[in-house]
């Protein structure tokens, strides 16, 4: 394998996990998100030598605008109703575990799809602000107002809930 196999191999390995969460958030569904992360890392690899920028950023981007283009062609499709008991799986990791909660993801998913995208950079691929400004297009200080109304959203949504509902806290 040649020195770009390797680099890309080793991005693959760390940025999947975290890559993984964001596609699950963006589809809300497990199998769909692995359809999503194994497109994009695809779209990934084949621009690998001319990505400018943190790859991780970069692989987001195409997460986001694959997840666009799977909204749009849903939307012209009937509606159906399915169940997925495997996005209930438990990992050793308190970050995914927490992530994988189906109260944080709903809240989640009850955000506009443009801070969606932002929680989902800067929390769950663990981008700066500045990373997140260049990978999503938007100017650093809309990042900044975004996470915040994204987490005040959240936290009113999980506190408004059922005695002893998910409390996001102090995330910034």
């Amino acid at each position: 394998m040649n020195a770009v196999g390797q680099e890309f191999d080793r991005f693959v390995a760390s940025a999947s996990p975290g890559l993984l969460h964001a596609a699950y958030l963006l589809t809300g569904n497990r199998s769909d998100a692995e359809d999503l992360l194994q497109n994009a890392l695809l779209r990934v690899f084949r621009r690998w030598e001319t990505i400018s920028g943190p790859p991780a950023g970069y692989a987001f981007r195409v997460l986001v605008n694959l997840s666009r283009d799977r909204w749009r062609g849903l939307r012209r499709r009937p509606t159906t109703v399915a169940t997925d008991t495997a996005d209930a799986q438990t990992t050793a990791d308190p970050v995914g575990r927490l992530l994988d909660r189906a109260e944080v993801v709903q809240a989640a998913r009850r955000l506009p799809r443009s801070q969606q995208a932002v929680i989902a950079c800067r929390f769950l691929l663990d981008l700066s602000v500045g990373e997140t400004a260049a990978a999503l297009d938007l100017p650093e200080g809309t990042v900044k107002s975004y996470t915040a109304r994204a987490l005040t959203k959240m936290r009113g949504l999980l506190t408004d809930g059922a005695p002893g509902a998910l409390e996001v806290g102090n995330v910034q």
